[in-house]
């Protein structure tokens, strides 16, 4: 690290836990964010402006009115741009050093296959019950940890997957890919705006855990938020040996 490096990220090298070794190992490091809004938006701030060294942010939508409630990376001014252009903007903006790459389309399996095995750590900050199930896929596939967040109305949750620790559950085994759930969008159910940023926030924590070694991740455990009354509640989740799609592993 340079003079400026070490100045810029001295509150990290100053945690035991981090120190100037796990600094470095995010600077080195590579992480995909797949949803460029309520999630992706502060996951990918935290990210950035922590060194992690390579972000890549995956979206197909605009920035619109409606996502300045709540999603903060974006801006008034850039209405109608791509979310993760905007999203690159803002990140540079805090850290100009992080080279981010950005993908302007749907999150497809043949594309996670590609862009999971390229990376050091998966956030899976989108709406959709079927990508989530694409992301998980890739992410056993390649041996990749996931950390998932998702957040509607009030309520909140958050979970880390982390293939390469044969205990550890996948999403799938949590949520089976053959019983999707009656999806739920913020365009019609609403949700509270700083909730997302709290979400995205936990999200980036736990990726910066994985990547710089401080310290044992949220793995096997689902972390449920209830807003209106801030209560935080814990299920544990075992690796299901029936699962198919990390019950053979």
């Amino acid at each position: 690290m340079n003079d400026d490096q070490l100045l810029r990220y001295s509150r990290h090298i100053l945690l035991d836990e981090i120190g100037i070794d796990g600094q470095q190992r995010l600077l080195a490091a590579h992480a995909l964010i797949v949803g460029a809004g309520g999630l992706g938006s502060p996951a990918a701030l935290y990210l950035g402006s922590a060194g992690v060294g390579r972000l890549t942010l995956v979206d197909d939508d605009t920035v619109d009115l409606t996502n300045l409630q709540r999603q903060i990376a974006h801006a008034t001014d850039r209405i109608g741009q791509p979310k993760t252009a905007s999203v690159r903007q803002a990140v540079a903006a805090l850290n100009p050093e992080v080279q981010i790459e950005t993908v302007q389309q749907r999150a497809d399996p043949a594309l996670l296959d590609a862009l999971v095995a390229a990376a050091d750590v998966v956030l899976d900050c989108c709406d959709n019950f079927a990508t989530r199930q694409a992301v998980n896929a890739a992410c056993v596939r390649w041996r990749r940890p996931l950390v998932s967040g998702a957040a509607i109305r009030f309520d909140a949750q958050l979970a880390v997957f982390d293939p390469r620790d044969p205990a550890s559950p996948c999403y799938a085994c949590l949520f089976p890919p053959d019983s999707p759930p009656e999806e739920t969008r913020c365009a019609t159910m609403g949700v509270l705006a700083p909730l997302v940023g709290v979400v995205g926030s936990l999200q980036a924590m736990e990726a910066l855990k994985l990547l710089s070694g401080a310290g044992p991740a949220a793995a096997g455990r689902l972390l449920m938020l209830d807003a209106r009354r801030t209560e935080w509640s814990t299920l544990r989740v075992p690796r299901q040996r029936g699962c198919p799609v990390c019950g053979g592993r």
